[in-house]
C-alpha cells in the first residue's frame, strides 16, 4: 500500500475524497501550499489520464492532489475498482476526510448550503445515503482524517504537519469541561469525573464566578485531593497519549465533568492542558457548558 506523501518523495500523487462539508477543500487547499499541483472535482473517467501525465511528467505534475467527492454523482462507483487497477503502476495515495455527523450537521446548519446530493432528503439523510456510497473508497484510504474536532485552521496545521513528514504523525487534544445535568460529550475518548472534590457552587461568595476565576482556582486548590488528581491524571495522560500518537489517531478528546459544568470541571481543564502542553502535546480547550 502507497506511503502518505512526503516533501523529500520526487513524485507524489494523492486523490482526496470524502464526505461533504467534512473540510476537504480546507485539505486540498494545504496541499496546494505544500507546492502540490492541485485539481478540484476532477471527473473519475479522467483520473487515468492525469495519472500518465503524472508519470510522464517531471515538471508541474510531479507532485498532485486531486479532490474528487459526492458531485460526481454515479461515476463515484467507479473510483475503487479503478484505483484498484491504476495503483498496479501508479503510487497513488488516497486520503480519505471524515467526521461525525453531529459536527457535519452542524456546519451545514451554520452555512445554509444544500448537502451535493440534491434537495429531496433532509441534510442528516442526505449524510446516511453518502456514508454508504463512501464507504467502498474509504476502505482503500491510505489515510483517514476524522476533523471533527478541527476547526479551519486546525486542519490546515495538523495536513501539513502530518503530510510534510511521514515519520512524524501530530495528533490535537482537545479538553472539554461539561456538567453531568446537561450529558456527557457524545464525542468523548476519555471521561473523568471530578464530583469528589467540594464543590464551588455551594459556597456564596464564589458561586457566580467561573473556574476561571482565581478566588475558585484557589478555592479548589485547597484541597490536597486536588493536587492529588492533577498528579497523577498528568501521568497517566503523558503515558497513553504517545501510544494514541503511534497507532495514527488524529485527535483524543477529554471530558472532564463536574455537576454544572462551571467551577471544577472548567478549572481542571485548564490545569490539565497546561500541563500536556509542557510535555509538548498539541492541546486545546472548551468549556461546554460554562454560560449554562
Amino acid at each position: 500500500m502507497p506511503k502518505p506523501p512526503s516533501r523529500s518523495d520526487a513524485r507524489q500523487l494523492v486523490i482526496l475524497t470524502g464526505l461533504s462539508g467534512s473540510g476537504k477543500s480546507t485539505v486540498l487547499h494545504a496541499f496546494e501550499d505544500m507546492g502540490f499541483y492541485c485539481v478540484d472535482n476532477l471527473p473519475v473517467e479522467l483520473i487515468p489520464i492525469f495519472a500518465e501525465l503524472h508519470a510522464a511528467n517531471e515538471g508541474d505534475f510531479a507532485r498532485a492532489a486531486l479532490l474528487v467527492d459526492a458531485r460526481e454523482g454515479q461515476q463515484l462507483e467507479k473510483l475503487p475498482p479503478l484505483l484498484k487497477h491504476l495503483r498496479k503502476d501508479h503510487p497513488i495515495s488516497l486520503v480519505y476526510i471524515d467526521a461525525s455527523d453531529d459536527a457535519l450537521l452542524r456546519r451545514y446548519s451554520e452555512t445554509r448550503r444544500p448537502h451535493p446530493l440534491g434537495k429531496a432528503l433532509s441534510v442528516r439523510e442526505s449524510l446516511q445515503h453518502e456514508r454508504a456510497i463512501m464507504e467502498p473508497i474509504r476502505k482503500l484510504a491510505d489515510v483517514v482524517i476524522d476533523s471533527t474536532q478541527f476547526n479551519v485552521h486546525e486542519l490546515r496545521h495538523f495536513v501539513t504537519e502530518r503530510f510534510k513528514n511521514p515519520d512524524t504523525r501530530p495528533m490535537l487534544v482537545s479538553m472539554v469541561s461539561f456538567g453531568y445535568k446537561y450529558g456527557v460529550p457524545t464525542d468523548s475518548d476519555l471521561v473523568f469525573d471530578v464530583r469528589f472534590l467540594p464543590n464551588p457552587h455551594f459556597v456564596p461568595a464564589l458561586r457566580r464566578y467561573t473556574g476561571k476565576d482565581p478566588k475558585v482556582q484557589k478555592y479548589i486548590r485547597s484541597f490536597p485531593q486536588t493536587g492529588e488528581f492533577l498528579r497523577r491524571i498528568e501521568g497517566l495522560l503523558s503515558y497513553l497519549i504517545p501510544h494514541y500518537i503511534s497507532e495514527g489517531k488524529s485527535y483524543l478528546t477529554i471530558a472532564i465533568g463536574c455537576t454544572g459544568g462551571k467551577h471544577r470541571s472548567v478549572m481542571l481543564g485548564e490545569q490539565i492542558k497546561k500541563r500536556l502542553s509542557k510535555h509538548g502535546f498539541n492541546t486545546k480547550v472548551t468549556h461546554r457548558d460554562i454560560e449554562k
